[in-house]
This record gives C-alpha cells, sequence and structure tokens, in this order.
C-alpha cells in the first residue's frame, strides 16, 4: 500500500502562483524576518502616506509582497482574518499605480524597489526606466503617482489590520513566556 503512494509524493503540488515572491535583499536591512519588516513598514507609510515617493515605493512592494506570500506562509497562519484585507489592497495599488492586474508579483515587486532605489538616488528619470513594461504599461504615470499618492483606504486598512495582527501575536507570546516562567 505505501509504495502505492510513493509515486505521488514524489509529483507534488505546484506552489500557488505568487507564493513564492521574494523581497530584495536591501527590504530587510536590520531586520530579521522580510514578513515582519514588510508588515511594519507598509503599516507606517500607509498609515501616515508620508515618506515621499521612494518609502511609497518600497511600501507598495512590500503590500505587493504580502498580498502573494501571507496566505501560504505557516508561520503567519495566525492572521486568518487580517489576510481578508489584502486582496483588495492589492487591488487598490495596482489600479492607482496603473499595475498590470495579471503582473507577475515578483515584477511588481523588483520595479517598485527599484524605483525607490533610483529616487532615493536622486534620478527620477532611472525611476520609470527600470520599471518593466509588461507590470507597468505607463511607467512615468506610474512614478508620478507615487509622488502624489493619493489616499489608499483599502491599502491602509489591510496594513494597519496585519501590524494589529503581529502586535497581538507577539503580545500573546509575551504573556505565556512571561506565565511560563513562574
Amino acid at each position: 500500500m505505501t509504495l502505492a503512494l510513493l509515486p505521488l509524493v514524489g509529483c507534488g503540488v505546484a506552489p500557488p502562483p505568487g507564493s513564492n515572491a521574494r523581497l530584495p535583499s536591501d527590504a530587510t536591512q536590520g531586520a530579521g524576518d522580510p514578513t515582519r519588516a514588510a508588515i511594519l513598514g507598509s503599516a507606517y507609510a500607509f498609515g501616515n502616506n508620508t515618506g515621499g515617493p521612494a518609502a511609497l515605493a518600497r511600501a507598495a512592494a512590500n503590500m505587493e509582497f504580502l498580498a502573494a506570500t501571507l496566505p501560504y506562509d505557516p508561520r503567519y497562519s495566525f492572521m486568518g482574518s487580517e489576510m481578508m484585507t489584502l486582496p483588495a489592497a492589492q487591488s487598490e495599488l495596482r489600479q492607482t499605480l496603473l499595475i498590470a492586474s495579471d503582473a507577475d508579483p515578483q515584477l511588481v515587486i523588483d520595479g517598485l524597489y527599484g524605483v525607490s532605489r533610483a529616487l532615493r538616488a536622486e534620478n527620477p528619470r532611472a525611476a520609470a526606466d527600470v520599471l518593466p513594461p509588461r507590470a507597468f504599461p505607463q511607467a512615468e504615470v506610474t512614478v508620478q503617482r507615487l509622488a502624489a499618492m493619493p489616499p489608499l483606504p483599502a491599502t491602509a486598512a489591510a496594513a494597519s489590520a496585519l501590524e494589529q495582527g503581529l502586535r497581538r501575536q507577539e503580545n500573546e507570546r509575551l504573556r505565556g513566556g512571561i506565565r511560563g516562567r513562574f
């Protein structure tokens, strides 16, 4: 019986679309966990709509990363209801920044981080040039929108919900750790 199932084990199931998206190495400088860093950074940027276009590009890339990976990350399975807010945030960001609705999340993440780097280097010309046309058909307009980002209520709500869920879990772990010591 066990041998009959062996061929099925090797086949496996293809990972869900976007679940293998990654943040670039400079996304988590000083932070150990890229997912935690993406949650906290996005919550701050979209909660205050501050930091300028470079910071907002990073925050948008972080939200794309979270939408693509968080539902498949077992370490964050405690965020059931908070994750339900991600599709609306992703859709709102993609519409606002004129990102193709069928764009591969990794192209979006890499493009927005490239914009952030170019803007931090004070090279706005390069910002639009780093955006892949398949994902960003109107790259110049995307960069302009980052510079004058309108309010994004669904994105701000999702980022805030994720931060609250993360903080709640961290507080529960802390309380459990303290109780276990006595």
